[in-house]
């Protein structure tokens, strides 16, 4: 298999599949709206129910981190070397990533006071710099999406792209993937849940069919009740 000389990649039809990514862009643009809802529907003093959010919202974290540091070990370093044309757009990239781990630090500062009390002060102020993270998320996703993705398919190797997509999931706790899998599907056209699912090994396809499916409705459930009263 040649190089092709202008991209540095295998010289091969077959392009990484950079939709995945819209996939898992909207489970991060789901939570992300749903997180400041959640926290301003608990009732005053409710902690039981504060700490269940605080877990929900730590999940959303750990997730959003991982996909992150994939991006920034995987996919920065060789748009570098391989797109200069495009060192702006990717600096950008990298300067956004920041932007939203500061939105996060805000958000890691009122969550234990809140999570301690559950009253509406704390909550509020949670609630906000929620709202205010998922405004800086949303201006990283939808550049990424409009301008990052077309250099992904120009640039990087199928291999290269997919082994994005394993370190992402590696990150998360193996009593955590179901959810995380049905996070994925809840929205996902057929053809989506095809692909994802294909790409999930047997057992895990099993497993989501016997308890994974289940264990993620009573979840979304549970978690979700209040919005419904809204």
């Amino acid at each position: 298999m040649s190089l092709n000389s202008s991209h540095g990649v295998p010289a091969t039809a077959e392009r990484p599949h950079t939709h995945e990514m819209v996939v898992v862009h909207r489970v991060f643009r789901r939570e992300s709206a749903l997180l400041p809802r959640l926290v301003r529907a608990v009732p005053e003093g409710d902690t039981a129910r504060a700490a269940r959010i605080v877990g929900a919202l730590g999940d959303y974290t750990m997730g959003l981190h991982h996909h992150h540091h994939a991006e920034d070990e995987l996919i920065w370093p060789l748009l570098r070397s391989r797109a200069a044309q495009d060192e702006v757009l990717v600096g950008r990239m990298t300067g956004q990533h920041a932007t939203i781990d500061r939105t996060l630090a805000a958000v890691a500062e009122w969550t234990p006071v809140w999570e301690r009390s559950a009253d509406r002060i704390s909550g509020e102020e949670l609630a906000l710099a929620l709202e205010a993270h998922r405004t800086a998320l949303l201006e990283h996703l939808d550049e990424e999406e409009r301008s990052v993705l077309p250099l992904v398919a120009g640039h990087l190797t199928v291999a290269e792209w997919d082994l994005v997509g394993q370190r992402g999931m590696e990150g998360i706790p193996k009593n955590k993937r179901m959810l995380a899998l049905g996070a994925i599907l809840e929205e996902a056209t057929p053809e989506e849940s095809a692909f994802f699912l294909g790409r999930v090994p047997l057992i895990g396809r099993l497993l989501w069919q016997a308890v994974g499916r289940r264990q993620y409705a009573a979840h979304r459930r549970t978690m979700r009740a209040p919005l419904d009263e809204e």
